[in-house]
């Protein structure tokens, strides 16, 4: 079973799991102050759920690629999106500053 470490916590989940799921089932959020109110609930479009992934994980979907080229992101800033991030073997996860999470 693949492992997510985020926030000093390392939680164990399903390969194929997405991972902003896995995190919420840990009780660990992925949103920094009021995203955690607002944000699209894992539909992929508002892009307040980006993290820094290392390890493996699913390639970019048509939907979330779309995303990360629309401002505050760029495809440039190295960040992912939770909510469409499928998580295949261990990985770390880092959330930046901002209400995006978008400054790493």
């Amino acid at each position: 079973m693949p492992t997510v470490s985020y926030q000093g916590e390392e939680i164990e989940c399903e390969k194929g799991a997405i991972l902003r799921d896995v995190l919420r089932e840990a009780g660990l959020s992925v949103y920094n102050g009021r995203s955690e109110q607002l944000n699209c609930r894992g539909m992929g479009s508002c892009g307040t759920c980006a993290v820094q992934v290392d390890g493996e994980v699913s390639d970019p979907g048509k939907k979330e690629a779309a995303r990360l080229w629309a401002p505050p992101h760029h495809p440039s800033h190295d960040v992912r999106l939770a909510c469409q991030v499928r998580v295949e073997g261990d990985v770390e996860v880092t959330k930046g500053r901002g209400f995006f999470g978008q400054h790493i």
